[in-house]
């Protein structure tokens, strides 16, 4: 992969299990610490905020709540986040049009090298 997740702290907010325990294995092969993962958005949110997190992966839509407040919460804390997502790049506000983005289907080694990008930062 290139660049070390050794000891980073990794929130992972995701709502469908498969994609979130297959995230959660990848990273802690990569001895990460998990965060998570989270699938509904209060907890997501009291770990964004009670924690310290060197990256985050978030899912846009969470049963139907959008993951938005995490993302205030983290650019709040300067923490750098991935969104994880079938949305479209216009489909997010405005604020966020910017922020990194994997398109729904994505590979374990496109988000490992993302978060390796942002955690390097």
């Amino acid at each position: 992969m290139g660049r070390s997740l050794a000891g980073k702290h990794i929130l992972i907010v995701e709502d469908e299990y498969f994609i979130a325990a297959d995230l959660a294995r990848a990273l802690e092969a990569e001895e990460a610490t998990i965060l998570g993962p989270f699938c509904d958005l209060a907890p997501a949110l009291a770990s964004a905020r009670d924690n310290h997190i060197d990256v985050a992966l978030l899912d846009v839509n969470l049963h139907g709540e959008h993951c938005y407040p995490v993302a205030e919460l983290l650019e709040d804390r300067t923490v750098p986040f991935l969104f994880v997502t079938g949305y479209d790049r216009a489909a997010l506000p405005e604020r966020f049009r910017s922020a990194p983005r994997l398109t729904k289907p994505f590979s374990t080694d496109a988000v490992l090298r993302e978060i390796g990008r942002l955690a390097a930062d």
